[in-house]
């Protein structure tokens, strides 16, 4: 891609991104129930990410808090009320093609109903020692084990396409 004044170059590495200027295309949220060992998933049917494993969420409504993004996400894809929901960190992806998301990330303890597949998302219960990481997104397998242990933590990302070219991580240990 070269650069014009109409389409400027995006940044190929998180340093080199004003990250304190930055807006995103869209704010989005994830939530991860975890529970009796297993944590839940979904098999992407449309969207960004379609096709891969993630977790379920999607994009902040105007006026929407990010807890109610969460919990209305859940609902929506899954027909589920997630229950002691709490905030474990915050993501932000730059694409080069120069679509940019910044994702909330929530943890559920518990939900109320029965995950059921729906026109957005496939459920699948997976123990917390076999998370599919190779059919998920890249960046998925350097902050999922934080959240899982408790801790909080910010990324910045820059992909091409589905490849993760750049990445800077922050942890905050509770």
């Amino acid at each position: 891609m070269s650069a014009t004044p109409e389409s400027p170059e995006i940044p190929r590495q998180v340093a080199t991104i004003d990250w304190a200027t930055w807006q995103p295309t869209d704010r989005a949220t994830l939530v991860f129930v975890i529970r009796d060992g297993e944590i839940l998933l979904i098999r992407k049917k449309r969207g960004l990410g379609a096709g891969k494993i993630n977790g379920p969420g999607g994009r902040i409504d105007p006026g929407e808090t990010t807890r109610h993004c969460a919990v209305r996400e859940l609902r929506e894809e899954l027909g589920i009320t997630p229950c002691a929901l709490r905030e474990a960190g915050e993501l932000l992806f730059q694409f080069v093609d120069g679509y940019g998301i910044h994702v909330w990330v929530f943890v559920a303890e518990a939900c109320v109903g029965t995950p059921r597949e729906s026109p957005e998302a496939i459920p699948l219960w997976t123990p917390l020692d076999s998370i599919p990481y190779d059919e998920m997104w890249a960046d998925d397998r350097l902050w999922i084990p934080l959240m899982l242990r408790g801790d909080t933590f910010q990324g910045r990302f820059v992909f091409d396409g589905d490849d993760m070219i750049d990445h800077a991580l922050r942890i905050d240990s509770l």
